[in-house]
């Protein structure tokens, strides 16, 4: 019992705690909304950690390549950068799995593997600081490439409110569209989906 309160309940026992709680879980939570996607349609995904990966060397290329002067537009545009490299990755597994039938749960696995093999080159080599002292890392980011805290003294910023949109989103595009129903009829039941003219998502 002792131990279950060192790691449910002192995390939250100070304000510090629950904004470091808040700022790792939003990766987490938006991993979780982008699998639950695919296995609401029987797609078992399980190479999320590579596609996160991805994503991050993404948004760190945009970060680096326009790390000189404030540009309000820096942030965005990681973001979008971050997104669409977790979806090139994602699309490796998907086409080999429409195309030659392969399993999307192997493929997507390996692929983890080789996106953490790929970010270890590239922070030993043409990404790493080279102030680092030979340290695996890049160069810190600007100030235009964070978030702001939004309370003085914690790390927790305004992407838990990005990330309280997209569960939002993704709550109305599972069980209140026509794509969601979609989804669900395909995953569950692909022949009578079929039958019904329901033509499978992607």
């Amino acid at each position: 019992m002792r131990l279950c309160g060192v790691f449910f309940l002192q995390p939250l026992a100070s304000g510090n705690g629950i904004s470091e709680w808040l700022l790792k879980a939003n990766p987490l939570i938006l991993i979780g909304l982008g699998l639950a996607v695919g296995y609401r349609a029987n797609v078992w995904n399980i190479g999320a950690e590579g596609m996160y990966t991805i994503g991050a060397i993404c948004a760190a290329w945009v970060a680096l390549h326009f790390a000189q002067g404030m540009h309000h537009w820096l942030l965005p545009t990681m973001m979008l950068a971050g997104v669409l490299g977790g979806m090139a990755w994602a699309a490796i597994p998907a086409f080999l799995k429409t195309r030659l039938n392969t399993s999307e749960i192997l493929v997507s696995l390996m692929l983890t593997y080789v996106a953490q093999l790929l970010l270890s080159w590239l922070v030993n080599g043409p990404m790493q600081d080279p102030e680092g002292l030979n340290y695996p890392q890049t160069s810190l980011f600007s100030e235009s490439a964070t978030f702001s805290p939004l309370l003085a003294g914690m790390r927790v910023n305004a992407s838990v409110f990005i990330t309280a949109g997209v569960v939002a989103a993704t709550w109305l595009l599972l069980d209140r569209s026509y794509l969601g129903f979609q989804l669900k009829v395909s995953g569950q039941a692909p022949a009578a989906a079929r039958y019904a003219g329901l033509r499978r998502p992607g």
